[in-house]
């Protein structure tokens, strides 16, 4: 079947009920789509590429790999709130003439000076809007700072992220992510494969062979 959501939960249950399961990205799945897409049609692409020799197959994750997972997710899409919701706290002051430096942490510190200041030119209401972004912006720190704590304490009963981890240049992030995403990595032949699955190819194309001034007789 193809890997879509939920493919992951359907494959555990029909594991279980002694099913042989192959999920496949449905990229490559999409090539032996005859016509649109519908339950038969899909059907039938999924039966011809299952059985092409060199079809890649995606391996089903445990419901903890799934859940470390979702924990990037949510706080990526917090991140994501946060630093939206800093720029438009930023173009407000702007307005005013107020220019608040960038850095994560720069709003929390400086807003209790900026709203207290009664010579600034922020008027009452621009004042009260921003003490309520500025509420929001606290929240979301928090939250992110949540997920981060859930993510250290699962990397600290986790073999695999803490061998992550003790790369150079790897952090708890980076190694959670990995061990929730590839495992032990045992469905790759080669590094090159992990490399490409996970998007750690050049970005410079192929330029052909370099060819010296010199040539041999």
């Amino acid at each position: 079947m193809e890997a879509c959501g939920g493919a992951h939960y359907w494959s555990r249950e029909l594991t279980r009920l002694g099913h042989t399961v192959r999920m496949m990205a449905s990229v490559f799945v999409k090539p032996y789509l005859k016509s649109n897409t519908n339950d038969r049609n899909d059907a039938e692409a999924i039966c011809e590429a299952v059985q092409r020799p060199s079809m890649r197959f995606v391996q089903p994750k445990m419901p903890e790999q799934q859940c470390v997972l979702h924990l990037h997710h949510g706080r990526q899409l917090l991140v994501r709130q946060r630093v939206a919701l800093s720029n438009h706290i930023r173009g407000i002051l702007s307005e005013y003439g107020i220019v608040v430096p960038q850095g994560v942490k720069v709003i929390s510190r400086s807003f209790p000076e900026l709203l207290e200041d009664a010579d600034n030119e922020l008027p009452m209401l621009a004042r009260h809007l921003l003490a309520e972004l500025k509420a929001e912006h606290d929240q979301l720190m928090e939250r992110i700072a949540r997920c981060e704590q859930q993510l250290k304490a699962w990397h600290a009963s986790s073999a695999v992220s803490q061998r992550l981890a003790s790369i150079p240049g790897i952090g708890v992030l980076t190694a959670t992510a990995l061990a929730a995403t590839v495992g032990e990595g045992q469905d790759f032949r080669n590094g090159r494969q992990l490399a490409a699955y996970l998007g750690l190819v050049p970005r410079f194309g192929w330029q052909g062979p370099v060819i010296g001034h010199q040539q041999a007789g």
